[in-house]
Order: C-alpha cells, then structure tokens, then sequence
C-alpha cells in the first residue's frame, strides 16, 4: 500500500486527473437538484444518501430515483439554465493549474451528460473527456429511461472507466478525485484516490481514504512544490 508521501509524488507526476462532479467539481448533487425542481427533493435525497454508503447497487439506486423523478427533456433544460450547477471554491484555478502542466483532466460522474457537460464547459474541460449517464426522452421530451451501457451506469463503472482511459491512453499516473465510495472504489486501476470533504464529508470516505482533503488549495500548494 503506497504511504501518503508516495500517494502526492503520483499526484504530482499524474498524465491524468479525474474528477467526479456532484458534492466534488460542484457543491450540489445534481439528480437531487433535479428531483427538488420536479417536485420530488426529500424521497430522492434519502435514496442518493442510501446510495452514497454503498447499500444498494448503483444502477438499482439511479433506476428507482429517475423512477420517480421522470424527469422531462424541458425539465432537464430549465435546470441548468434556472439553477446552474455551482463550482466548488478552488476549482477552476486547480484544473487550470493541471491544465498547464499538460495534465489531462476528466469528469468521471455518475450524474446526467447534459448538466456534466455544462460543467466541463465553465473548466474548459473538452466534452470529449466527460463520462456521465445519458439521459433518454421520447420524441416529445418525455423522459424515457437512461442509456443502460453507458459504464458509470453501474456499480465499479468509475474503474471501468479509468480502465478504458488506461488502456486507450497508455496513461501511467491516474489520479481519481472525489467525496463517495464510488470514487474510493475507483482506485485500483487509479494509482491514486484522493478523498474529498469540501462540501459533504461522508464517514466511510473519511475514515478510509489515505489521502483525504477538505478544499482544492491543498492540491494547488502540492503542485506549487514542484
């Protein structure tokens, strides 16, 4: 098991960085904020808290809560243009930063495309680089499920995902940042997890991760000692 000093070297000599996006890149959870503005907050909360300790598998939590939630393709739209996603403090200047370094950055998330996407756009994260469940609507907008092969559909899709880029990039540093079990999860293949509290600390996270902070300036201050 790498110690904590070994864990910021593969940081700082990371080819790659992913990030997951809601209650990490974004203070919010975006299908809770979604299920709030279809009417459905508090039965969607208490599903996405289930969800984040890891009981139940994450296809059967994200089927039972767009179950409920229904939401429509005019729904999802006004969302993000109403209630845009909001960054978390220190994000922008730390993918930045990773961006000069000729650091490639990703949004591995469990969250919609379309809201992710937004996401990407405000960091200057190509949508090329954005992995995120797909949302399905019928030709009138009604929703109409979500795209079940996308990778992070599924319990252990983070991994799979860092798997993929792995192998499709030769990367030989992968860092995987976030605040849930998904995330911890990722890591192997991800040569290093990052546990993030800024703006939820869950238990779990917390008490296992080695690496564990609570604002993006810690990450920015290791990079500057280089």
């Amino acid at each position: 098991m790498a110690s904590l000093l070994e864990l910021k070297e593969i940081f700082r000599s990371a080819d790659a960085v992913c990030f997951d996006v809601d209650s990490t890149v974004i203070r919010e959870e975006g299908i809770d904020e979604l299920a709030k503005s279809c009417g459905v907050g508090d039965a969607v909360a208490e599903m996405t808290r289930r969800a984040m300790g890891g009981s139940v598998t994450f296809k059967a939590a994200l089927t039972a809560r767009l179950g409920l939630i229904r939401p429509s393709y005019e729904q999802v739209q006004k969302l993000i243009s109403d209630n845009p996603p909001e960054l978390t403090p220190g994000i922008r200047e730390l993918v930045s930063r990773l961006h000069q370094r000729g650091v490639q950055v990703f949004l591995i998330s469990g969250g919609f495309q379309s809201i992710v996407e937004h996401v990407a756009l405000q960091l200057n994260i190509p949508t090329a680089n954005v992995f995120a469940n797909r949302l399905k609507f019928y030709f009138n907008g009604e929703y109409a499920g979500f795209d079940e092969t996308q990778l992070t559909s599924e319990s252990g899709g983070k991994g799979k995902v860092i798997a993929h880029l792995k192998e499709q990039f030769h990367f030989k540093k992968v860092v995987m940042i976030g605040d849930g079990a998904t995330d911890m999860e990722a890591c192997p293949p991800a040569d290093c997890f990052i546990g993030f509290g800024g703006n939820v600390i869950r238990k779990q996270v917390k008490e296992k991760a080695k690496w564990y902070i609570t604002h993006f300036d810690e990450l920015l201050k290791e990079l500057e000692e280089r």
